[in-house]
């Protein structure tokens, strides 16, 4: 009987904890057990598991945060929520006792499922506070105290010796620089970030880092130790490349904390009992490369050993200290390799290896030589018609790593702070054969997590896809630049906010453009402009003043895709004003609604002929353009201030947006539609920013399918009109269009580039022509993510993966495949704040299947692509009788329903395409 007892009570736990929702993923300010954060009231996120049961909501939970204190470490409850009624699980604010800088905090979290059932806690998560004050602060600024070299400015070391007397229970260190850093501790390297602190407004905002070095440490005698680099605080950078944009000097501040194991403290800061001396940098610049003398080497110079009486002493400085903030967004790192996958001769007898993927990064080279032997690597993204090494498209950026060598053995070499942009190498006074096992690509980026995948039958498109990703990847190193390879490489805004969509589809950008965005609100223009690029380094050597269309919104659509993305309003909350000065100032520059004034790039990259005899090239008017971007920036400004409860703003630009739609009709549109420019990017814009009446809309998409027709099923869109151009197209009717434009694989069409190699998105559709010469080399990258833009559609239309307006960051979820180019299937998967989302379709025997996963705590209304009549059955059973799942009203084409979280398999006869 004991025994019988003992197995029924086993398994009713055993099913209780079956069906008990658990917690997971806890996250603070959208990261794992971050180690300095400096917002005041941090925020809580976390995910709810509920297995495959299905419909699982969450109706309340309670947090409960505390630290521990003392020399004797007693715990100390700071905020207990209590039982709270809500289904929130993102963004959670603090609202505890006020926290205290540098100290580590402890949270979890219960949750409440819509059956009655509470979790049980959470595992602990941590979060630490950063230095919030300059009080904080003890280090001091230091710069090298010798005589720097002008011309070729090595890179400087800096160091100091110290004991440690007593035994470490933890140690944090604190570092940021003028330039850029790389620290070491008793010859160990600190982290496995690259280019930090990373690149903001450094005159107003300089971020620091913060590592957990208590393993670097030892008892006694310890040593720590910074090589710094030029960067782009005062390396030559921006067009027509000048150095010291932010400043003519190059410091570092390091600042220890060490905590023993008896509760004591010390702290280790950097301060004029400093050394400085150089080393095997003997160069370093963004756009040229770095020298790497191995015969400079200092051997063991972090050590605790290394006698560095022969060193100089440093100088200390008094810079400014209260524009230092924490560092959230992801840091660049090192992530995929590639072999060679060939080593050849050129024509011209150049010695090239191909690693088969064009890519951002650094080339990590093996070789044995005689001291002095020197080797030059440069870069390339492409070989010419002739098969010959060709660098011309990157303009004065020589990209060049040069090597010399200590001899006496095998030695390694890869640069410092500098990268480039590359698929091909020359390799210039290699000793020897060149040989794959000795030369390794690395691929450099911002860490971001991936979030999404998207696959179909087609294999051009996934290669399209490909080149999306990686020219994401490339480009998204710490700030969103134009290109990674030429003497540019700057944060352009019309870029970004093309692509930012698309962006948050294959990485989590969330932290990635809070950050940047902030710097484009440091750099706005006290009239509202917002400059070309971000951070603004053409300002300081005499560059334009920014307020292009299309650029300059970048300061509303961005902000808006990433709420819409993640549901975070403290974004729209932080980039409120920054939005509000970018639509005053337009509506300043406007004559009766219309804003016709100012310098735009316009439609950049429109497709155009060179001897345009018959008017064949797409031009638009870039103030008809001015003035549809008016109009949405403005519209983006009024669903912010519904956002965030602005009521008197939403009426006020509620008013000024029917007036800018009217002024826009007078100046550009006749009584029966037709646009004064009659161009594809012309339609697509009145019809994505809704200029139009409803009366007129039809027969705008009408037009526009008349003028894809005209060019024989090709795109004439540039930068700004080829986002929306298939999204348009899917919203009127024309998906079948849509699809026509996208399997397009001739000049101009994105699979072109794919069928002429391309392993990244290019910056003109024709940068390689049919016969093999090149575009324009002034103006020709290979790697410019712009018009990867078209991935958002591919998941938010192909696959369907969409959020609902009213539930952002996918709360609310929209399943809507969309079938057609003659594919017989499509898939995506996509993490959100609240689980992996999936939308797997099939055409099998006559047959559409649908697999669609929804995460718990969110709902989601899944449309079904069905013939009128046909019946549609999930796991085998009518939808009638099948769980989790009600009937919602039909559409066109489509058989509706609402569903909770789950795995749902639909299955239905193939409707007719």
């Amino acid at each position: 009987m004991r025994k019988l007892t003992l197995l029924l009570l086993a398994l009713f736990m055993a099913a209780f904890c079956f069906a008990q929702v658990k917690v997971q993923h806890l996250l603070t300010e959208n990261q794992p057990n971050p180690i300095s954060i400096d917002a005041l009231t941090p925020r809580f996120s976390w995910q709810l598991f509920a297995a495959d049961k299905r419909g699982v909501m969450q109706i309340a939970y309670e947090i409960k945060v505390s630290t521990f204190t003392g020399l004797n470490k007693g715990k100390h409850d700071v905020w207990n929520s209590g039982k709270i009624t809500s289904d929130q699980s993102a963004y959670v604010p603090y609202k505890g006792e006020t926290l205290l800088p540098a100290q580590k905090y402890y949270w979890q979290v219960k949750v409440w499922d819509n059956s009655g059932k509470a979790s049980e806690w959470s595992e602990p998560a941590t979060f630490r506070m950063g230095l919030l004050t300059s009080a904080d602060w003890k280090a001091q600024w230091i710069t090298p105290g010798y005589v720097e070299d002008s011309l070729t400015r090595p890179s400087p070391l800096f160091r100091k010796g110290f004991a440690l007397n007593k035994k470490v229970a933890s140690a944090l260190a604190y570092i940021t620089s003028h330039g850029l850093y790389e620290a070491q501790i008793n010859g160990h390297r600190v982290g496995d970030a690259y280019l930090t602190p990373g690149w903001t407004s450094y005159n107003k905002r300089l971020q620091y880092q913060v590592y957990d070095v208590t393993s670097l440490l030892q008892p006694g005698k310890n040593a720590v130790g910074a090589t710094l680099g030029n960067g782009w605080y005062r390396g030559y950078f921006g067009y027509d490349p000048k150095p010291n944009l932010y400043g003519k000097d190059i410091a570092l501040l390091f600042q220890m904390e060490v905590t023993y194991t008896d509760g004591t403290k010390e702290t280790i800061v950097s301060d004029n009992s400093w050394k400085s001396s150089t080393g095997p940098v003997r160069f370093a610049e963004i756009y040229y490369g770095a020298t790497v003398d191995n015969r400079m080497q200092q051997k063991n110079w972090s050590a605790a050993s290394f006698d560095d009486k022969s060193w100089s002493g440093v100088t200390v400085k008094d810079f400014p200290k209260n524009i230092l903030i924490a560092t959230y967004n992801e840091p660049v790192k090192k992530h995929e390799t590639f072999k060679p996958v060939k080593i050849f001769k050129t024509p011209k007898g150049e010695q090239v290896i191909d690693f088969g993927q064009n890519l951002v990064g650094w080339v990590q080279m093996k070789v044995s030589g005689h001291a002095g032997d020197k080797i030059t690597i440069s870069h390339a993204e492409v070989i010419d018609k002739e098969g010959n090494f060709y660098t011309e498209n990157l303009r004065t950026a020589r990209s060049q790593d040069t090597y010399i060598l200590k001899g006496g053995g095998e030695e390694s070499f890869e640069p410092q702070f500098t990268w480039q942009g590359f698929r091909f190498i020359k390799v210039e006074g290699y000793p020897g054969d060149l040989k794959p096992e000795d030369f390794t690509a690395v691929a450099l980026y911002s860490d971001m997590k991936p979030m999404g995948s998207f696959s179909c039958s087609n294999a051009l498109i996934n290669q399209l896809q490909h080149n999306i990703q990686w020219g994401q990847k490339g480009n998204f190193l710490d700030v969103p630049t134009d290109c990674p390879q030429r003497d540019e490489r700057l944060g352009w805004t019309g870029d970004a906010q093309v692509f930012s969509r698309t962006a948050t589809f294959n990485m989590n950008a969330h932290n990635f453009f809070a950050k940047w965005l902030k710097d484009v609100a440091a750099d706005q223009y006290p009239s509202g402009s917002v400059p070309f690029v971000i951070p603004d380094v053409l300002r300081p050597t005499g560059g334009s003043l920014g307020g292009s269309t299309g650029w300059a919104d970048v300061s509303t659509i961005v902000p808006w895709n990433m709420y819409v993305a993640y549901g975070d309003k403290r974004i729209l909350e932080d980039q409120y004003t920054s939005m509000k000065a970018w639509v005053n100032y337009m509506q300043q520059r406007s004559k009766n609604d219309l804003w016709n004034t100012g310098n735009h790039f316009g439609d950049w990259l429109f497709y155009s002929l060179n001897d345009d005899t018959d008017g064949s090239s797409a031009i638009t008017n870039k103030y008809l353009i001015a003035q549809c971007f008016y109009a949405y920036s403005t519209q983006l400004l009024i669903n912010t201030a519904k956002v965030l409860g602005k009521t008197d703003d939403e009426n006020y630009y509620t008013a000024l947006l029917a007036k800018i739609k009217d002024a826009y009709l007078r100046e550009y549109v006749t009584p029966n539609g037709l646009i004064s420019s009659d161009t594809q990017t012309a339609y697509v814009l009145a019809l994505e920013f809704d200029m139009l009446p409803e009366n007129l809309r039809q027969q705008a998409a009408t037009r526009l399918v008349n003028n894809i027709r005209r060019y024989g099923d090709h795109l004439t869109t540039g930068f700004l009109g080829t986002p929306y151009i298939c999204h348009v197209l899917s919203r009127f009717g024309y998906s079948n269009i849509a699809y026509r434009l996208l399997l397009q694989d001739t000049y101009p069409s994105w699979l072109y580039p794919v069928k002429m190699g391309a392993t990244t998105i290019w910056e003109r559709w024709d940068g390689i022509r049919p016969d093999g010469t090149f575009e324009t080399p002034t103006m020709n990258s290979y790697n410019h993510y712009a018009y990867g833009a078209i991935g958002d559609w591919m998941y938010r239309v192909i696959a369907g993966i969409d959020t609902k307006d009213e539930g952002p960051g996918y709360k609310q979820i929209i399943i809507k495949p969309t079938i057609g180019g003659k594919l017989q299937n499509a898939s995506a998967d996509y993490e959100t704040n609240y689980g992996k989302i999936s939308s797997h379709w099939n055409l099998d025997a006559g047959n559409f299947n649908l697999d669609v996963e929804i995460p718990a705590n969110t709902t989601a209304t899944i449309y079904i692509p069905a013939n009128s009549g046909s019946t549609v059955m999930e796991n085998g059973k009518p939808l009638a009788s099948a769980t989790g799942i009600t009937m919602a009203e039909p559409v066109t084409g489509y058989v509706v329903v609402n569903a909770g979280s789950g795995s749902y398999k639909f299955s239905t006869a193939a409707p007719l395409q």
